[in-house]
C-alpha cells in the first residue's frame, strides 16, 4: 500500500461525514443570495395609498420620512430591483415621482416624493394562492375619511339617538313632567342612508371567470348603478364603501358604514364554484350560530380570507376583533338587526328571482365578517356565479348590471316604505298621508305630549306607550295614535 492513500473502502466510510461539511463551507463562502422587486403596484384611495413590492424572497425594509421637501424612503437589505417604478399610475395619489437607488452595495432604496402629509405604515406578507412574498407599504393621510362625501354633523346626532333606541339604551333625558313639556320640533325629514359596499379590490380581484372576467370589476359597476338609483330616489342617500380600484379591510367596510351612520349595508358580490354548473343568484344574512347549509358555510370562509389576499397585517388578527365580538354578542340589538336583514333579504330575493335565476330560494345565513354590525341590517348578494361561462357573460353585460342594481334597490326601498326610520322623509310622507280623523292627531307648532294627552283625556304614559315613544322629542306634522280611554 502506498503510504498517504486510503483504501478505497475506507474512503467510502469517510465520505458520509465529509460531503456535508464540504457543502456547508462552500455555502458558507457564497454570498446570500439577493431579494427581487419583480413588480410594483400602487392602489390609490380616497384616505390613502398604498404600494405593494412583489418579492422573490423575503426582505427586511425600513420605511421613514424626510421634510423640506416632503418624502417617503423606503430601504430594503439585500434587494435588487427588476421592475420598472415609471410605470406606475401615481394620479390620485399623494405621491408626485418615484426615484430609485442602489444603496450600501447590496440594497435599494426607494424614494417617493410626496405632495402632501402622510402617516407611513407596512407590513409583509407570506405566499398565499395568488401572490408570493409581499411587502406592503401604506400611506395614511390623517383627517381625511374613506368616503368622499362624509355624513352631516347634525344628521350624526340624529342617527345616534336612533341607534341608541334600537339597542334598548336608556336616553339621557330629565324627568317625565319635562319630557311632556317638550315643545314639538321641526321634522328632520332625513335620508335613509344606504352603505353599498363593492366586494374585493385593488390587491383583491375576487373569483375569476373563464375568460378572466374579475368580480371586483363587475361588482364595482353594479354597485355604482346602484349608488345611483338611490341618489335619485328622494328620501335616501348611498354611500359606496370603495369607489375604485383599492382594497378595503372588512372590518374596515364596516366601520365606515358606521361612522356614516348607515340604516342599511350591502355588499355586492359574484359567486363561484369549482364546477362552471352551479348558477343563479342568492342573498345572504348573518347568522349567530351555524351556516344554513355547507355552501353557506364555504362561502363565508372563502369571503373571510379576502383580507390575507387583499393585504391586512396579522392576517385578520385586527385590533377591533375584541369590540365587534362584543357588538355581534349584544342580543337585543343584534335579534332586531337580523330580523330586518331577514326581511330586505326576502323583499331583494324575490326581485332578483324577476331578472336571474335563483341559485338559492330562501335568505341564506352564515358568518360573514362584513355583516357583523350589531345595529346595521346587513346583507351580502351574490348575484351570480362568475364561474358559470353563460353567467359571466352576462355580469359583464351593462343592462344585465343595471337590472340587478334595480332588483337590489326595489327590495330595500320597499323594506323602508313599510317601516321608514322615526326622523326619514319616507316617516314623515307616512304621517302626512294618514290624515287626521279618526283617532289620530297631528301634531302643530307649540304642540306639548302633556297638553294633547289632557285634551284627548289620556294618560302620558299610555300616549307615549301607544306611540312607542321612548324621548323627549314630539315632531311638527308626526301623527299620533290616540288610544281609546
Amino acid at each position: 500500500m502506498i503510504r498517504g492513500v486510503l483504501p478505497s473502502r475506507r474512503l467510502a466510510r469517510l465520505s458520509g461525514w465529509w460531503v456535508p461539511l464540504i457543502a456547508l463551507a462552500l455555502l458558507i463562502g457564497q454570498p446570500a443570495r439577493a431579494a427581487v422587486v419583480d413588480n410594483l403596484r400602487l392602489w390609490a384611495a380616497p384616505d390613502h395609498a398604498r404600494l405593494v413590492f412583489d418579492l422573490s424572497s423575503p426582505a427586511e425594509a425600513d420605511v421613514f420620512t424626510l421634510d423640506n421637501p416632503r418624502r417617503l424612503v423606503i430601504d430594503l437589505s439585500g434587494t435588487r430591483l427588476a421592475a420598472d417604478p415609471g410605470h406606475l399610475d401615481l394620479s390620485g395619489s399623494a405621491i408626485s415621482a418615484v426615484r430609485s437607488g442602489v444603496r450600501d452595495g447590496d440594497g435599494l432604496r426607494i424614494v417617493l416624493d410626496l405632495e402632501r402629509q402622510v402617516a407611513p405604515r407596512h407590513f409583509t406578507l407570506a405566499p398565499n394562492d395568488q401572490y408570493g412574498h409581499r411587502l406592503v407599504v401604506d400611506l395614511e393621510y390623517p383627517g381625511e375619511s374613506a368616503v368622499e362625501d362624509p355624513i352631516d354633523p347634525i344628521e350624526a346626532v340624529i342617527r345616534e339617538q336612533e341607534m341608541a333606541a334600537r339597542a334598548g339604551e336608556a336616553p339621557a333625558v330629565a324627568a317625565e313632567s319635562a319630557v311632556a313639556l317638550q315643545q314639538a320640533q321641526p321634522h328632520p325629514r332625513r335620508d335613509i342612508i344606504v352603505a353599498v359596499d363593492a366586494g374585493h379590490g385593488g390587491e383583491d380581484p375576487g373569483a375569476i371567470g373563464p375568460s378572466g372576467t374579475r368580480e371586483k370589476d363587475v361588482v364595482l359597476e353594479i354597485a355604482r348603478r346602484l349608488q345611483r338609483l338611490v341618489d335619485e330616489t328622494p328620501g335616501f342617500r348611498a354611500v359606496m364603501i370603495r369607489d375604485g380600484d383599492y382594497y378595503v379591510g372588512l372590518r374596515q367596510r364596516i366601520r365606515i358604514a358606521r361612522e356614516q351612520r348607515a340604516d342599511f349595508f350591502v355588499s355586492v358580490h359574484a359567486d363561484a364554484f369549482n364546477s362552471p354548473r352551479p348558477q343563479g343568484s342568492s342573498v345572504y344574512a348573518l347568522s349567530q350560530s351555524g351556516a344554513t347549509s355547507e355552501a353557506a358555510q364555504w362561502l363565508a370562509d372563502s369571503e373571510n380570507r379576502a383580507d390575507l389576499i387583499g393585504g391586512v397585517d396579522g392576517g385578520l388578527s385586527l385590533n377591533d376583533h375584541d369590540e365587534v365580538l362584543r357588538g355581534v354578542l349584544m342580543d337585543l340589538t343584534l335579534t332586531a338587526t337580523l330580523n330586518d336583514s331577514l326581511s330586505i333579504g326576502g323583499q331583494v330575493l324575490e326581485r332578483l328571482g324577476r331578472v336571474n335565476r335563483l341559485h338559492k330560494s330562501r335568505v341564506e345565513q352564515a358568518g360573514f365578517v362584513v355583516l357583523k354590525s350589531p345595529d346595521i341590517p346587513s346583507l351580502l348578494v351574490e348575484t351570480g356565479f362568475i364561474s358559470n361561462p353563460d353567467e359571466e357573460r352576462r355580469l359583464r353585460d351593462s343592462g344585465h348590471q343595471q337590472g340587478m342594481a334595480e332588483a337590489i334597490f326595489a327590495g330595500v326601498r320597499e323594506h323602508f316604505q313599510r317601516n321608514p326610520p322615526p326622523t326619514s322623509l319616507l316617516a314623515w310622507q307616512r304621517d302626512q298621508n294618514r290624515g287626521e280623523g279618526g283617532n289620530e292627531y297631528r301634531i302643530r307648532p307649540g304642540d306639548t305630549l302633556s297638553e294633547i294627552a289632557a285634551r284627548h283625556r289620556v294618560p302620558l304614559g299610555t300616549l307615549k306607550q301607544a306611540n312607542e315613544i321612548n324621548d323627549d322629542v314630539i315632531r311638527v306634522g308626526q301623527v299620533l295614535r290616540i288610544p281609546q280611554s
